[in-house]
């Protein structure tokens, strides 16, 4: 391992160790959705660890994908609270990025290296579902911008967010993946409203959001006009990549490791053994990021065999509670009522198959 990736390692365990040890957060499975403290995520800025691959110019790091993957897996090990800067670090700021004009990079990405700009995605809709290309928001050109009108649904912590991500359909078309337009927009713009969706744990990070006849500037167009699908799917690659498609479940592994008992063993070690798999293929994700690329097909056969290992471990775990009850706070019962949207977000099972499938007949 290069020495500065191991050095980065051990400084990241110590920050989770000193924050769980002094009482300030709770290991959580599914932490990068569920556990939200703004307060860790500044710390986490303080030291350089958001936007850490970005050029210094715009607030960030230049360091490697490599040093990032190392930064996220050692925080998804520890469940740290690190909802609050997840969505901008991972793909928002990768994706303008890559598609943005200097004058939007200027004025989002520092917020997000320094833990100012929280995002939330406006990407699902009520009838939309894993479908993207099926979303009916609108974006109606306007002096000097564009107006917005719609409704998202399954956005995580929008009611906490600064910003958006919005993808619209900017102009009517007979194919459905034409016409959509990503924006970034504020979420205290007038005409903004969000209602909370509670989930069956009792937990409220999703929410609704309706836009009604919200102006957007033009400037915070991301791309170009109407090229949304194509720049949606390279940003998916950020969505489905990283670790957090196969370390979710982490804190419910590590708990099994310690109790299953010798008729577990063999399963347990299979799991291991299918984690080192998916860790190196995280590494060939990274590793293709730090060449400018936009890995489609490999994130998506991470997040398809991800969420087929999470889901394994927690079928382990039942079996190894045996008859007893399971507490909802456990690490293991806070997992199973967060399991049915392993298979949904960032796409269901069967779209990325139906991605694979595209990428392959187009070699």
């Amino acid at each position: 391992m290069n020495p500065s990736l191991g050095e980065l390692r051990l400084e990241v365990r110590a920050l989770c160790r000193e924050w769980r040890e002094a009482g300030r957060y709770r290991p959580r499975p599914d932490a990068w959705l569920r556990s939200f403290d703004l307060a860790f995520s500044k710390e986490l800025a303080e030291r350089g660890w958001l936007g850490m691959t970005w050029p210094k110019a715009v607030g960030g790091g230049e360091r490697s994908n490599l040093a990032r993957l190392v930064l996220t897996e050692e925080l998804l090990r520890a469940g740290a609270p690190v909802a609050a800067h997840w969505i901008g670090d991972r793909q928002i700021g990768p994706s303008i990025l890559r598609h943005g004009t200097e004058e939007l990079q200027r004025e989002i990405l520092p917020g997000i290296a320094a833990g100012e700009f929280v995002f939330c995605l406006g990407m699902s809709e009520p009838d939309a579902g894993s479908d993207l290309a099926a979303v009916r928001t609108t974006a109606t050109r306007a002096p000097g911008g564009w107006r917005i009108d719609g409704r998202k649904i399954w956005t995580s912590h929008a009611h906490r967010a600064t910003h958006a991500y919005l993808l619209a359909r900017s102009e009517k078309s007979e194919v459905k993946h034409a016409g959509l337009t990503e924006f970034v927009l504020d979420m205290s713009a007038p005409g903004v409203s969000v209602s909370p969706i509670v989930d069956m744990a009792g937990s409220h990070h999703f929410n609704e959001v309706v836009f009604e006849d919200v102006f957007v500037p033009e400037h915070r167009v991301i791309g170009a006009v109407g090229n949304g699908w194509q720049q949606v799917t390279e940003q998916l690659s950020y969505e489905r990549g990283g670790p957090e498609r196969v370390l979710s479940t982490y804190p419910v592994l590590a708990e099994l490791l310690e109790v299953a008992d010798e008729g577990l063993a063999e399963e347990v070690g299979e799991l291991v053994a299918r984690l080192a798999t998916l860790r190196a293929l995280c590494v060939q994700v990274a590793e293709s990021l730090d060449t400018g690329a936009a890995p489609v097909q490999a994130a998506a056969t991470l997040k398809y065999l991800g969420t087929a290992f999470e889901r394994d471990v927690l079928e382990c775990a039942r079996r190894a509670t045996g008859s007893g009850a399971i507490s909802p706070e456990s690490a293991l019962g806070e997992a199973i009522l967060a399991a049915p949207g392993f298979s949904i977000r960032g796409g269901s099972s069967e779209v990325l198959l139906s991605v694979l499938a595209k990428q392959e007949a187009r070699r």
